[in-house]
């Protein structure tokens, strides 16, 4: 049998030398079949193979020639046109996508990576990963959301920046969010509506320690009578409504919510930017259309099927929670202090005179008064009724205390012996 000049790969070359024994009748082939890993009938292939060719019949017969699938330099060319000039910035898996829906072209998302690379489209990006426990997801929806907002250019230089207040379901991944133009106790609170109003009353809320969420103030007079500890608005409201509230320690904690942002910043991004997005208000409507068909993508499978999301309860008045509010004393002439502004009480009577009651005011700035259930009528006043003012007394003078001279016919002076 006339040798080849061929390099072989590890395997092949190892196949190679068994097989050269066997036909020496060095080796049984049961003993090659098994060393090899291989079954008898594929081993008797390889030997007939490598009897007719030598060593290159153990080669593939597709080696050193182009696949037949390999794509065509004119097609290359179209796709980096394409991306050049209408997707330059964006990630492959998001460009083949884009690819496929607007420009008709099928390509995997490996391929056009390899593409984007050669072109110098892309660039290998090594993340640095730091050590933290790993924490399974919840079993059951609705048993933990992740909240959080995410600062960043979501309309690049086209429109102002915003803040995208988002909730993440820590069981299937869900995500439900809007955009505002801050982050603060009332985006939290409004954007806690909308949740509410989707899916109902979660049972508890993972939260960071942004001061929304997290107070550093000392308890005050009625928190501390009742045993508690200082609150947030926004605390206060989720007690009322019976969602407990995590505040985590790391980012880490809250990675769910936290790789969310982070793949909506690198797609949520551009397909604004195609949607010509600028507005906060454009902004949301795009959103409520894009985040079905972002879910049914990304969500998952809970491990367990049944929902612990809460509806409302009827007689549950969300206006009356998701507020500010707090305790005040009426003052002399009827007066009620709230955030700089004051309010005088229309028709009081004495019975509230110097009485605790409760302030509520809501996004748009109104605010009532409310005494044992019932609001109170009341009217702002720019400045305070004047306050009558009493002269001060004089403090009064100890009398000077004179001497005594007893007169001449005192009757000391005579002592009746003359």
């Amino acid at each position: 049998m006339e040798e080849e000049r061929i390099t072989l790969k590890a395997r092949e070359l190892k196949r190679y030398e068994v097989i050269k024994r066997v036909l020496r009748k060095e080796v049984r082939q049961e003993s090659a079949a098994a060393l090899l890993e291989l079954t008898s009938r594929q081993l008797r292939n390889l030997m007939g193979r490598v009897r007719e060719q030598g060593a290159k019949g153990l080669v593939h017969g597709n080696r050193g020639k182009p696949s037949p699938r390999k794509m065509s330099e004119a097609r290359k060319e179209r796709i980096v046109m394409i991306m050049r000039s209408r997707y330059p910035d964006f990630p492959p898996l998001l460009g083949s996508e884009k690819l496929r829906e607007r420009e008709g072209i099928e390509v995997s998302r490996e391929t056009l990576r390899q593409i984007m690379l050669e072109v110098g489209l892309w660039k290998r990006r090594r993340r640095k990963r730091d050590d933290y426990i790993w924490r399974e997801r919840k079993a059951q929806v609705g048993e933990m959301v992740q909240m959080d907002g995410s600062h960043h250019a979501w309309l690049e230089e086209r429109g102002p920046r915003l803040v995208l207040m988002g909730y993440v379901d820590d069981a299937t991944g869900r995500f439900y969010g809007r955009f505002y133009d801050h982050e603060g106790v009332w985006p939290a609170m409004d954007s806690f509506r909308g949740y509410i109003a989707r899916y109902g009353l979660p049972q508890s809320l993972y939260l960071d320690r942004h001061s929304t969420y997290k107070t550093s103030r000392g308890a005050n007079t009625e928190e501390a009578l009742r045993g508690e500890k200082a609150k947030t608005q926004f605390e206060m409201a989720c007690g009322e409504l019976g969602v407990m509230v995590i505040h985590a320690r790391t980012p880490q904690a809250k990675g769910r919510v936290e790789r969310v942002f982070r793949t909506l910043q690198g797609r949520l991004v551009r397909e604004m930017r195609l949607g010509g997005i600028r507005d906060l208000d454009r902004a949301n409507r795009f959103l409520e259309d894009y985040l079905p068909e972002f879910n049914e993508r990304f969500m998952k499978a809970a491990r367990e099927a049944q929902d612990l999301h809460r509806p409302l309860p009827k007689s549950v008045v969300l206006e009356d929670i998701l507020c500010l509010k707090d305790i005040r004393t009426i003052l002399d002439g009827y007066l009620v202090k709230w955030g700089g502004r004051i309010f005088v009480l229309q028709s009081p009577s004495l019975s509230v005179r110097r009485q605790k009651v409760l302030v509520l005011e809501d996004k748009e700035g109104r605010i009532r008064v409310r005494y044992k259930g019932r609001d109170l009528e009341i009217r702002e006043v720019h400045q305070p009724p004047p306050v009558r003012k009493t002269q001060p007394v004089a403090p009064l003078k100890p009398p000077v205390r004179r001497k005594y001279t007893p007169p001449p016919d005192h009757p000391w002076r005579h002592t009746g012996l003359f």
